[in-house]
């Protein structure tokens, strides 16, 4: 697994890049689980990049140490291996907006910096504890992010005033969440109120409850993985990135001190139905609708 290291707030972070056969692409951040930089996140960005896009995942806990010295140690699909692993990461995942918010900055500028990323709004898809940070940056970043990709996703809803959920309110990213049945990180009620605060807000959402999965249904590297849960999750970020990418602005981000792209082409109609499971990389115009919470 070949890195780069791209500017942080507190130093320099290590990042995967994976690029498309040819070369260049619309932008996604990927954000990784709290299990870390490994090879299983090179290869779902690989599998992202081979749909047409330029993907860059930092290492978000490069404060800890660098992508290999967090590395599981054992194979996280043995009995006790992945709580033995997760037992030993400490407060890694207890980051605070204080400190997500400088580092997305430098994490959205690095990806428009990348040879290949074309002009315009980016897409972000995430993981585990990721999507904390991605539904932060679609708040931050507004008409920036096109797409909000979020899987088992955990403390997206806090009591805090800073909770996650309540950057919605900011955002124009299309969302698209698949929470795992079994997770305690986001309940059912969790769930309801995320739901709401996308409907509030009025931006293009689903927000889905895959039955039978547990939390890190998407990691093929440990005994949480789900295949159909997994595929699932690909299957609908797939449909939601080749909407964004039909509509992507040729236009120039015109303020690239904050990395703020211009906005999606005015083609993108909001509320267009679609149907997600019929959806590809190259379908332009395809769109997923508003939906309510459903269980899959």
């Amino acid at each position: 697994m070949k890195l780069i290291e791209i500017p942080a707030t507190d130093g320099q972070a290590e990042a995967y890049v994976a690029r498309p056969a040819s070369g260049e692409g619309p932008g996604v951040l990927f954000f990784i689980d709290a299990i870390g930089l490994r090879p299983q996140i090179a290869a779902m960005c690989d599998r992202i990049a081979a749909w047409g896009y330029v993907v860059l995942a930092p290492n978000v806990f490069y404060r800890e140490g660098r992508a290999a010295d967090l590395a599981p140690k054992r194979d996280l699909r043995e009995p006790g291996a992945r709580e033995e692993h997760f037992a030993g990461m400490g407060n890694r995942t207890s980051m605070g907006t204080d400190e997500i918010y400088p580092d997305l900055d430098h994490y959205v500028r690095a990806l428009h910096e990348l040879d290949g990323v074309r002009p315009g709004p980016i897409a972000v898809t995430v993981y585990c504890m990721g999507a904390r940070l991605a539904t932060h940056a679609a708040g931050r970043f507004g008409d920036g992010i096109a797409v909000v990709g979020g899987f088992h996703g955990g403390g997206l809803v806090t009591e805090k005033p800073d909770s996650p959920h309540l950057a919605v309110a900011n955002a124009s990213a299309e969302f698209v969440y698949g929470h795992a049945a079994q997770d305690r990180s986001m309940p059912p009620a969790a769930v309801d109120a995320l739901g709401k605060a996308l409907e509030d807000a009025g931006v293009e959402y689903s927000n889905e409850v895959y039955s039978d999965a547990s939390h890190g249904f998407s990691m093929a590297d440990t005994s949480m993985y789900d295949e159909a849960g997994a595929e699932r999750s690909f299957e609908q970020l797939r449909a939601a990135l080749g909407a964004a990418a039909s509509g992507v602005s040729a236009k120039a981000p015109t303020d690239t001190s904050m990395c703020r792209p211009a906005p999606m082409a005015a083609g993108r109609q909001p509320g267009a139905p679609s149907s997600p499971s019929a959806a590809s990389a190259d379908a332009p115009g395809i769109r997923i609708s508003k939906v309510s919470v459903t269980t899959v």
